[in-house]
């Protein structure tokens, strides 16, 4: 069973604007959440050392919808979490690269 779905930027935008429960992450580095980002979006890198300490602190009843720069990253991010029990694992197929909706500075 795959654990993460991937959803294109139109079905991403949907799912975590109609998910109460749902948590947005950016797993890009700082500087590229500086330069773009999706509002409301948590930043946790995964290239940081503490990226798994953070991941494991979140709430794993909740919905994550997870993105970085073309979908690689944070497809790799969903399967740590579906390894360590979270189980509504969402990722941006194209990544912010292709997301047309709004965005801001970080």
């Amino acid at each position: 069973m795959l654990v993460v779905k991937n959803l294109s930027p139109s079905e991403f935008l949907d799912g975590y604007k109609n998910d109460p429960d749902a948590v947005l992450i950016d797993v890009r580095t700082a500087e590229e959440n500086r330069e773009k980002r999706i509002p409301n979006s948590l930043n946790i890198d995964i290239y940081s050392p503490s990226f798994q300490k953070e991941i494991l602190e979140l709430d794993r009843e909740k919905s994550y919808y997870l993105y970085c720069r073309s979908g690689s990253r944070s497809f790799h991010a969903g399967l740590f979490m579906g390894q360590n029990g979270f189980t509504k694992i969402y990722n941006l197929d194209s990544g912010i690269m292709g997301w047309r909706f709004e965005t801001e500075k970080g």
